[in-house]
């Protein structure tokens, strides 16, 4: 997520599906989804959780301060993303804008209303934002602004099903950013490293294990594609594949934070995608 509270890439339902939000390669118009003050910043604080994969980002402003609370929480079923705007102190007016484009920024969804929020379908894909202020469609983007004030929560909700399913049952976004941050800690707690640098070194491992295909025990390079390594340069590959090389060097980092079940994941894993020699 961008300083300024945009989500500009995003793949669901997979991390390898094509890009619902593809800002990052592109501009707006391509799709993201942005929550952040509508008057000037003064200060933007970003940091975890202790333990956790949950980005808080705390906007100050003139008329008071906000936090910005992103959770993906573990997958279940069908994947969602869940946004809290909080009230930390004052009153601090907000905007909203969620822009949705399909496969890589090409394909522009129907998007109609629903009794919570908005529906937005394109082939096999529907999305469904989840809101608890008014929206408004224009131009094929979804906009809002509203007020927080201080010890008030603002929720957000965006899930991806099956265009030819039914929706999801709502989902309470507290709630389901509390029952992440205990599975986070819980996780966490079972590092055994507790050397001078244990707060970074648990942090990196948090992030492997994000990069943790949860449904296979595969372990992705990089959750994204096409960014180059340098401006204007060639080398913009795909990353999103389990190359055996870096997952031996991650397999390892795990191992010696005492995370065995990811490594026998990965070996279960390894022996499902490497195909019997062929005899003679």
């Amino acid at each position: 997520m961008a300083r300024n509270g945009s989500i500009d890439w995003l793949c669901f339902p997979r991390f390898d599906s094509p890009a619902c939000f593809a800002a990052l390669l592109g501009s707006e118009e391509h799709g993201r989804w942005l929550i952040t003050p509508a008057g000037e910043i003064q200060q933007i604080r970003r940091c975890y959780r202790a333990g956790t994969l949950i980005l808080e980002t705390e906007f100050t402003t003139a008329q008071g301060t906000v936090a910005l609370v992103d959770c993906m929480p573990p997958r279940t079923g069908e994947p969602d993303l869940v946004r809290l705007v909080v009230g930390k102190q004052g009153q601090v007016r907000l905007r909203m804008q969620l822009i949705v484009r399909f496969d890589y920024g090409s394909i522009i969804p129907w998007v109609r209303r629903t009794d919570a929020g908005i529906r937005a379908i394109a082939g096999p894909d529907t999305l469904i934002l989840q809101s608890g202020v008014g929206l408004r469609n224009e131009n094929f983007t979804t906009s809002a602004e509203f007020t927080v004030s201080a010890g008030q929560t603002v929720p957000f909700v965006l899930a991806w099903h099956r265009s030819h399913e039914p929706a999801p049952e709502i989902v309470d976004a507290e709630r389901t950013v509390a029952q992440t941050e205990t599975w986070w800690r819980k996780w966490s707690d079972r590092c055994t490293y507790r050397g001078p640098w244990r707060d970074p070194v648990l942090h990196s491992l948090i992030t492997l294990k994000a990069l943790t295909y949860a449904p296979t025990g595969g372990m992705v390079a990089a959750p994204t594609t096409s960014l180059p390594e340098r401006l204007g340069g060639v080398r913009n590959w795909d990353y999103r594949y389990c190359w055996v090389r870096d997952a031996t060097f991650t397999l390892y980092a795990l191992l010696l934070g005492g995370y065995s079940e990811e490594a026998r994941a990965w070996r279960e894993w390894l022996l499902r995608a490497v195909p019997a020699s062929r005899r003679s």
